[in-house]
């Protein structure tokens, strides 16, 4: 254990020995003394994330005997059960909170401002992690900046430059380009069905402007993004565009056709990049900007990526904000960011960003891409990630019109917003 983790913990030892009798152990296995900590993650047990974490996990374990990290892979409906948990009052010692860290999870979790890595927090997350006083409440492992994922030999051999799909109709055009050399231009999947969220989440951002964006924020509904956004879809739907297996297609799928080079572009967090150098260790792949819809400029999507935070009322607390500071040690960090496959949340971290640091040194670092965050989660109530999900999902599948998709969102817009 650091010295810093150690001082840490000195002051609050007497604390964690009292809980951990007060509770019979805390959910601890056979061994008398020992504590367990429930970590629930969030990420698919098959992921390389998952592995990343669960590796690290299991080196702070050996750094502390007595101590478990019950890493829990995620289940059918994380955002679901959390919510159960946070009106029950039972959470878990940590949980990523994927995204939602100030918005939704705040008032549950302990306040982070005070921990020795703080000052480190990359600035690029102030404004989707800090309240106005300053405070944050996780860990972010990675600074999350997502784009369209593509496959670098495709666009060769097509004799596109990726660089130059940043608006929409040269898109357009690479995705027809795609369809007529038997490649499938997007691949994405109504069985994981995050994919089919995101499709809308990333064509959202491009499809409102700043000031139609701060009505929807406001609590007054804009349509006519969602309209633009839907038959751009439905549009791409109709022209063969997305994968005919969609409706039974996952993840792994969807990384092994990246990686194989049977699709083009999907629209993903870029850890699929690493799902798919598993099936395909010599793919070339990359991300671009996503183009505007509205004709605005292309933009990278980002904010708050993988973050943990700890229960500011569970029993085991101290240790748990202890497991936080092992993970934001330089080394740590740096291999979970690198595994993957974005910046780390913390700054004067090395991380080896492997075949994505092409697209990073591009579009990421020169600064000159606008970055915006996460569409649902900056102008949308909460709850609205169901909705992109159903609505998007409908209109790829021909089971829903244009308009019956824009009827819906605004229906849940209307309801959600008012039980704010």
């Amino acid at each position: 254990m650091s010295q810093v983790r150690k001082a840490g913990l000195a002051g609050a030892a007497g604390l964690v020995v009292a809980a951990v009798v007060l509770s019979g152990c805390s959910g601890a296995g056979d061994g008398g003394g020992e504590v367990t900590l429930e970590l629930q993650s969030a990420m698919a047990e098959d992921s390389p994330r998952f592995e990343s974490l669960s590796t690290l996990a299991k080196a702070y374990e050996d750094e502390n005997p007595g101590v478990t990290i019950d890493v829990v892979p995620m289940g059918q409906d994380y955002e679901g059960d959390m919510k159960v948990r946070m009106a029950s009052g039972d959470l878990p010692d940590i949980w990523a909170t994927h995204g939602w860290s100030l918005l939704r999870y705040s008032e549950f979790l302990e306040p982070l401002q005070g921990q020795p890595w703080a000052d480190e927090l990359n600035p690029v997350l102030d404004t989707t992690m800090k309240n106005d006083e300053g405070e944050f409440f996780a860990l972010p492992l990675t600074t999350d900046v997502a784009g369209i994922l593509y496959n670098k030999t495709v666009l060769d051999d097509l004799g596109i430059d990726p660089a130059s799909l940043g608006d929409i109709e040269a898109f357009d055009a690479a995705l027809a380009a795609a369809k007529d050399a038997g490649i499938v231009p997007i691949s994405s999947s109504g069985k994981d069905d995050w994919f089919a969220g995101n499709v809308a989440d990333w064509l959202a951002s491009g499809s409102y402007d700043e000031a139609e964006s701060a009505e929807l924020a406001d609590g007054d509904f804009v349509e006519s993004g969602f309209e633009a956004m839907y038959s751009t879809i439905d549009e791409w739907a109709e022209a063969g565009y997305f994968n005919p297996d969609f409706s039974a297609a996952t993840s792994d799928d969807i990384a092994s056709a990246l990686g194989q080079g049977t699709t083009a572009f999907v629209m993903i967090q870029n850890n699929l990049v690493l799902s798919a150098l598993q099936f395909v260790p010599d793919a070339q792949l990359g991300f671009i900007p996503v183009p505007a819809i509205n004709g605005d400029s292309e933009y990278l999507i980002g904010g708050e990526g993988v973050a943990l935070g700890a229960w500011r009322d569970g029993e085991n607390k101290e240790q748990a904000l202890d497991f936080l500071a092992f993970l934001a040690e330089p080394e740590n960090i740096g291999q979970f960011a690198g595994d993957d496959g974005n910046p780390a949340g913390l700054t004067g971290v090395d991380v080896d960003l492997g075949d994505l640091a092409d697209s990073y040194e591009q579009f990421f670092t020169p600064g000159d891409v606008r970055m915006v965050p996460y569409f649902d989660r900056a102008y949308l109530p909460n709850g609205m990630w169901n909705t992109l999900i159903t609505t998007t999902s409908g209109i790829i599948t021909g089971q829903s019109e244009v308009d019956d998709a824009v009827s819906q969102v605004e229906a849940d817009y209307g309801t959600l917003y008012g039980q704010q």
